[in-house]
């Protein structure tokens, strides 16, 4: 894993971000990925693999929820928070070599190693190990974040109206390629077209069985981190999410996508 990755993710802000919220709407991205996630996994109790799982923020709610959950992550931090969490067991190690035993979870969660693997071939070699690790028929779920993720970003801020932000914004948009930047921009990462991972998904003999915006175009409104904090707004916000997460001619304006696969049976 690269060392900017690592030390990125070593600050501890990942789990404020998503539980607290902020820039660019952490706790829509939360809320939307649970809601989405305990619509497509099997009744509980499932056995979960959490590959990147980070902190256990979403670790915490499966177990919660009465799956079986355990999580690996690649930094020291990320497993000493998750450990700690009631039901979930946790360890270091790498998406594209897990040491778990072959066909034995029921669902296997990516929901951050794809877009902190720049290479293709390793971002292959993530999912191939996702599909041995699953039992036949079960279930991949992985998050990516979409091409244009930057670039909506950015404009919201204002910030794209700086050139050097705008220029190496536009760079991105040739090959997803997000190279380390200064504070204030994101580290080392691919940001992918949603059709790009359903061919890598179909490379690694997944079957692709769907593909969710997470935030919508909900994410790109100003006032949507106030109306989080009502309980009513939010759940129209998420309802809003609903009825778009899978057009296709929406589903690169979402911040995050999740691509959902099964091992075939055979």
């Amino acid at each position: 894993m690269r060392e900017e990755i690592l030390a990125y993710y070593a600050q501890g802000k990942e789990d404020a971000r998503l539980r607290e919220g902020g820039a660019p709407a952490g706790r829509l991205e939360f809320w939307r990925t649970q809601d989405v996630l305990r619509r497509l996994l099997p009744t509980a109790p499932a056995r979960v693999l959490d590959v990147g799982g980070g902190s256990g923020v979403h670790a915490e709610w499966l177990a919660r929820d009465g799956h079986s959950v355990e999580l690996v992550d690649p930094v020291q931090l990320h497993v000493e928070q998750a450990s700690r969490l009631p039901g979930v067991t946790a360890c270091l190690g790498d998406a594209r070599e897990l040491a778990v035993p072959d066909a034995s979870y029921d669902v296997v969660l990516l929901l951050g190693p794809l877009y902190h693997l720049p290479e293709r071939a390793d971002r292959l070699r993530a999912l191939a190990e996702a599909r041995r690790a699953l039992r036949p028929g079960g279930l991949v779920v992985a998050a990516t974040i979409n091409r244009y993720a930057q670039l909506h970003d950015l404009l919201r801020e204002e910030r794209y109206f700086i050139p050097e932000h705008r220029e190496r914004t536009d760079a991105v948009l040739v090959d997803g390629r997000h190279p380390h930047h200064d504070e204030g921009f994101f580290t080392v990462a691919h940001f992918a077209a949603p059709d790009e991972v359903s061919a890598e998904f179909t490379d690694a003999r997944l079957t692709v069985r769907g593909q969710y915006g997470i935030e919508g175009v909900a994410w790109l409104m100003g006032g949507v981190e106030e109306w989080l904090d009502d309980p009513d707004r939010r759940e129209a916000v998420l309802a809003a999410c609903r009825h778009i997460e899978s057009e296709p001619t929406l589903l690169g304006a979402s911040g995050h996508l999740l691509t959902v696969g099964r091992r075939p049976s055979t």
